[in-house]
């Protein structure tokens, strides 16, 4: 089995995202986590595209089996599996500016996302167009943690890669 895939950019990765998954299992500010950072993270860093959707992930399933399932599970893993995508079309071109906009764009999808199948998937909205408007609307308040949480995270994950690649010039490589 060719295993020249496994290099130490990846592994390194690999750890930052599993890191950051152990930090949803311990008590945080509501909505204030980094689940879409780690998606984007590893979306934008993650060489082949198999391994920058599965890291990512497996991350959020491992963390699940300890936060429990739920039926929105669907919605949630299908957002963040756009978020890492959002991460691969950036992943020749990592600038502030471009962390940025991806943060915002993920967490604006997964906002009206996750909210749209509240909004259809439970009896707390009328199954309307005014009830995904009421869904969305009562989600504003989590949406600001949200993104906060997203932007600092992202911050962290680039920002500390960053700094480590300029440490361990190997990193660099591909």
């Amino acid at each position: 089995m060719n295993w020249k895939w496994i290099t130490p950019k990846l592994l390194v990765i690999s750890a930052i995202i599993l890191f950051a998954t152990l930090m949803r299992l311990v008590p945080h500010y509501p909505n204030f986590t980094p689940i879409a950072a780690i998606a984007l993270f590893g979306g934008a860093h993650l060489g082949k595209r198999w391994i920058a959707f599965m890291i990512p992930m497996i991350a959020l399933f491992i963390s699940d089996l300890f936060l429990g399932f739920h039926n929105f599970m669907i919605p949630v893993y299908f957002s963040f599996a756009l978020v890492v995508l959002l991460g691969t079309l950036m992943r020749n071109n990592i600038r502030i500016p471009f962390v940025i906009g991806g943060s915002l764009a993920g967490s604006v999808l997964f906002f009206l996302i996750t909210n749209a199948a509240v909004a259809f998937m439970t009896p707390f909205y009328p199954n309307s167009f005014q009830g995904l408007m009421m869904s969305y609307t009562m989600a504003i308040p989590f949406f600001h943690t949200a993104l906060l949480g997203d932007l600092f995270y992202n911050a962290v994950f680039f920002g500390g890669f960053y700094f480590v690649q300029q440490r361990v010039p190997s990193l660099k490589l591909a």
